[in-house]
């Protein structure tokens, strides 16, 4: 079982982004028992203090005065790989694609349960600490075995198609994040491949009948509707 990564030796330190003061008590309410809180209340702001404290994870509003919260993303990724959650009122499919293009782990729409985003925090933090491509992955009954390349569901192999388990791989590695379908098709097929969208939902679907009990209600690869898919960690199902 893999270690919490919210139990460390000192409080991981969490910068919350947003200009709206109650939405920052909230957070800074909700998160204070667990991290170091800092605040921002706009981009420049937020980079700046990024700068300077290097927090371990950073909540994100898009909705900034002075700039978006996709910019600060993007001038993040510039020098750290911090996690990154956004959290904003924006519901369209553009805004969520553009934030994970961007660079943001996952996105979150208010209104939101405390509950719903530490779920979030502790999947992103796992990422962090989980040692890149990991020999083993597993989650609830299914294993992937990225050294030997085998894949075991209720501990029967299952024999998958070159496509597939590219695809299934590329989700392990970045387990528990929303991969925009343009992400996946780069990952996978490569930079310059101008991919079907619809010949990766085909190799989707395919890949969940044989990993899924039920390919219609999956547990493991999950539609984020109008995005992409995410893998989901069984274990972060707890709110």
């Amino acid at each position: 079982m893999q270690s919490n990564p919210l139990i460390t030796d000192f409080p991981l330190r969490v910068l919350v982004v947003d200009d709206e003061r109650p939405i920052r008590r909230f957070l800074s309410a909700s998160l204070g028992e667990h991290f170091n809180i800092s605040e921002a209340e706009s981009g420049n702001d937020a980079l700046r203090v990024a700068a300077v404290d290097r927090p371990d994870l950073v909540i994100l509003d898009l909705g900034l005065p002075d700039m978006d919260g996709t910019d600060v993303t993007r001038r993040l990724r510039e020098w750290t790989d911090v996690p990154v959650i956004i959290i904003s009122v924006r519901d369209r499919d553009e805004d969520k694609i553009a934030a994970l293009d961007a660079g943001a782990d996952d996105y979150l729409t208010k209104p939101f349960s405390a509950g719903e985003l530490m779920a979030r925090i502790r999947a992103a933090l796992r990422r962090a600490v989980k040692p890149e491509n990991e020999s083993v992955y597993q989650s609830g009954d299914l294993v992937v075995d990225l050294q030997k390349r085998e894949v075991r569901v209720r501990d029967l192999y299952v024999t998958l198609t070159p496509t597939e388990y590219d695809i299934l791989r590329v989700l392990v590695n970045h387990a528990g994040r929303v991969l925009t379908h343009k992400q996946l098709i780069q990952e996978v097929w490569g930079g310059n491949y101008e991919a079907d969208p619809h010949l990766l939902r085909v190799n989707v679907s395919n890949l969940r009948k044989k990993i899924e009990m039920d390919p219609l209600l999956p547990r493991h690869i999950i539609t984020e509707p109008g995005v992409g898919y995410r893998l989901k960690n069984i274990e972060d199902n707890r709110e």
